[in-house]
């Protein structure tokens, strides 16, 4: 280990520091945008750059600027709902059809949020087990089961507000391991003076390409939860938190693909996963991989909790305020739990991606209604183009994860 080692070290220590000092993390506008932060850079960071590489070859770079800015039409879309549609949806006083769309809108995410957090927490038990000797299926339900439980206890005894001090301490120390990686790859480029490599995709035709670049659309998910934060955070608010998180987590997104294609050549063959980052980083640093594996830890956790905040919200808004948050969080925890232990998690979320993909179709419709009764006509046809696009990718995507 070498000064650079300690001082990436250092970096990742110090920021994480600064995340967690009460003036910052009490801020209410930092609150409302961890939720969608944590869910947007959740598991599939360090596995995107992989994945990329396999279906993109050396137009890695070009293929994610194209799923960040296809997310943030989406994003757009349900910033339009926020503002326009939620009104219509409480009043119930909408267009023809659109409390049916909200229902199946809403049932969609449901199930994608209960399979998800099951998924998020079962591959952190796995991922957190892995170089023990209690690396059998059994243990790894257990702990998930343990964390999942834990999870509901704060959400049933603290709440909102208890989840989220949870997640924002994963959330700071993720974002400051990403920040000294991000360094680290820019010095050492920098260092060999090697900017790009020329990556060799698998041989696929150009169809099925693309429907692998649909599927990492839900790599970038999370945005959504803003939607369902409004018995906390005005709508205003939401909207622009939720615009941050998408500009920031996409910037994020965009500089590590960039960054990391260089030693993107000395990939394993084989099944994309987040230990081929974690191993290839031992090019660059001999403490990244170390620094990697705690990233990866609490990339599942706070994607797992970002997604029970944002069914718990869900679930308030369905219910009409009827059921508070800290009683669905236990309950919402509960169907997760059944999930791991009755089914192969690993198998199920490709449904919970393709429920995904339906949500955010059935939101541009929904924006789509909306903007036709408020005669916004340039963007009702933007929100038809991406109804259709959207409805592609539920019938023809390939889960990215």
């Amino acid at each position: 280990m070498n000064g650079f080692d300690i001082l990436l070290g250092v970096i990742a220590v110090g920021l994480s520091g600064v995340a967690m000092w009460p003036t910052v993390r009490k801020n209410l506008w930092w609150n409302a945008t961890v939720t969608p932060l944590a869910s947007i850079i959740g598991s599939g960071f360090l596995v995107i750059a992989p994945l990329l590489a396999n279906v993109a070859g050396a137009y890695a770079v070009l293929a994610m600027l194209v799923i960040v800015v296809l997310a943030y039409i989406v994003g757009q879309a349900i910033r339009y709902n926020i503002h326009y549609s939620e009104p219509l949806e409480t009043a119930h006083t909408g267009p023809k059809g659109l409390s049916a769309i909200a229902r199946a809108s809403s049932a969609s995410l449901s199930v994608a949020y209960v399979i998800s957090v099951a998924f998020y927490i079962r591959l952190l038990a796995s991922f957190a087990l892995s170089m023990t000797p209690f690396n059998a299926g059994i243990y790894e339900d257990l702990l998930a089961t343990a964390i999942l439980l834990t999870i509901a206890l704060i959400g049933w005894f603290r709440g909102l507000r208890g989840l989220e001090l949870v997640e924002t301490i994963a959330v700071s120390i993720k974002l400051s391991i990403i920040v000294a990686l991000l360094i680290a790859l820019f010095w050492h480029n920098f260092g060999t003076g090697i900017w790009r490599a020329d990556l060799v995709a698998a041989d696929a035709d150009i169809w099925t390409r693309l429907r692998k670049l649909g599927g990492m659309l839900l790599v970038v998910q999370g945005f959504e939860t803003s939607r369902y934060l409004g018995a906390t955070y005005p709508g205003e608010m939401r909207r622009k938190t939720m615009w941050w998180a998408q500009i920031s987590s996409g910037l994020i997104y965009l500089a590590f693909v960039a960054l990391i294609v260089p030693t993107l050549v000395y990939l394993p063959g084989g099944r994309p996963d987040e230990t081929a980052i974690i191993g290839l980083s031992a090019h660059v640093s001999v403490v990244l991989p170390y620094l990697l594996i705690v990233a990866a830890l609490m990339s599942q956790l706070s994607a797992g909790i970002a997604d029970t905040v944002g069914a718990g919200g869900l679930v308030v808004e369905e219910s009409g305020g009827r059921i508070i948050e800290r009683h669905a969080y236990p309950a919402l925890i509960a169907f997760s739990i059944m999930l791991i232990w009755l089914f192969d998690i690993f198998e199920v979320i490709s449904i919970a991606s393709r429920t995904f993909a339906f949500y955010y179709m059935t939101q541009a419709m929904i924006a789509l209604l909306v903007a036709r009764k408020n005669a916004h006509w340039a963007r009702m046809t933007g929100f038809g183009i991406l109804a259709v696009l959207l409805a592609m990718i539920v019938i023809f995507a390939l889960p990215a994860e």
